[in-house]
């Protein structure tokens, strides 16, 4: 609708440069990311040289395989673009972005050494990324499908030329969906979830599990293309990652392994209850010739006990008073 931004603002914002409404708007995004990026790794006492390279990763990945991701749309390789033309100019996809970004996390950790889980640093950075970027999606995109009522998105004549999209009817405002989810979860996130006791990186796992469902279902009002039995490409990409996100979380969830116990709290495995056969309990003394107890080596203490005043009697003591000095 707005490929440049003059075309939104009304006016040049650089006088004599024609600025890319799209690549703005993902500027701004990453922008936005990388501060929460920063105030996050900060609280977690994380923020150090070896982090900084992982978000070079993320970057490095989200805009390679952003491109590169929708390169292979046709089964005959000759109506594909070649792989400098995609790159340079081919279709960018946010769903891509991420297969990317996560892709060069992992490969900058390998290349650093990097051990420890780094998702409960990305998880609310890419959601508030998220929910901006795709303003930049409904801003110079097709918005989506026709709703069947008189509200929506209306294009003019020359907007929905431009898009190849019918003009003068309401349009499913699809990335404006997204947006909202993913600022619905950034507050998530980053008010509630990243206080909570949940295992080390599966924050990400578990808004990433989320978006995937979320994504799947908004798809059938995005207006892509249809691929094969009236999914679109996403669709099918979906349906593979879809399961793989719950059977993880399902295990996480029966092992126990999704929420960190809370300090000073003793919580065993169930394979670790039962105590081993040469295991005893740590109140049992051990008794030996070198572990003799003390009222073995004390002969008075095998005496009987002399009662005190005010205690009973026992059966064939004498009491205190009756005594005679010996």
């Amino acid at each position: 609708m707005y490929p440049d931004l003059s075309d939104l603002l009304g006016f040049e914002l650089i006088p004599g440069v024609q600025l890319d409404t799209h690549s703005v708007f993902v500027a701004i995004a990453l922008f936005l990311g990388t501060i929460v990026f920063w105030i996050e790794a900060r609280r977690r006492s994380r923020l150090n040289q070896r982090t900084g390279i992982l978000v070079l990763g993320a970057l490095a990945g989200a805009a390679a395989l952003g491109r590169l991701g929708t390169w292979a749309q046709h089964l005959d390789p000759r109506e594909n673009l070649t792989f400098i033309e995609q790159f340079l100019h081919g279709n960018a996809s946010f769903l891509s972005a991420l297969v990317g970004a996560w892709l060069g996390v992992h490969v900058a950790k390998k290349i650093i050494g990097y051990k420890s889980r780094s998702g409960d640093l990305f998880a609310p950075a890419v959601a508030l990324a998220m929910a901006f970027g795709r303003w930049a999606c409904y801003l110079t995109e097709r918005p989506g499908t026709p709703t069947g009522g008189d509200w929506g998105v209306v294009l003019t004549e020359e907007q929905g030329a431009h898009l190849l999209t019918p003009a003068g009817v309401g349009l499913h405002p699809s990335f404006a969906y997204e947006s909202a989810f993913h600022l619905m979860a950034f507050c998530i996130l980053w008010f509630w979830l990243r206080f909570q006791p949940i295992a080390p990186g599966e924050t990400l796992t578990l808004y990433i599990g989320a978006y995937a469902v979320f994504r799947f279902f908004v798809e059938f009002v995005r207006g892509n293309e249809v691929a094969w039995m009236g999914l679109t490409r996403p669709q099918m990409f979906l349906l593979v990652t879809i399961p793989i996100f719950a059977i993880r979380i399902a295990y996480l969830i029966k092992r126990g392994k999704l929420w960190v116990p809370a300090a000073g709290t003793d919580v065993l495995p169930a394979r670790d209850t039962r105590l081993a056969p040469e295991a005893a309990p740590e109140h049992t003394p051990a008794v030996g010739p070198e572990h003799t107890p003390a009222v073995d080596k004390d002969p008075a203490a095998k005496k009987d006990p002399v009662p005190t005043k005010g205690s009973v009697p026992m059966k064939g003591s004498v009491p205190l008073k009756d005594r005679v000095p010996a």
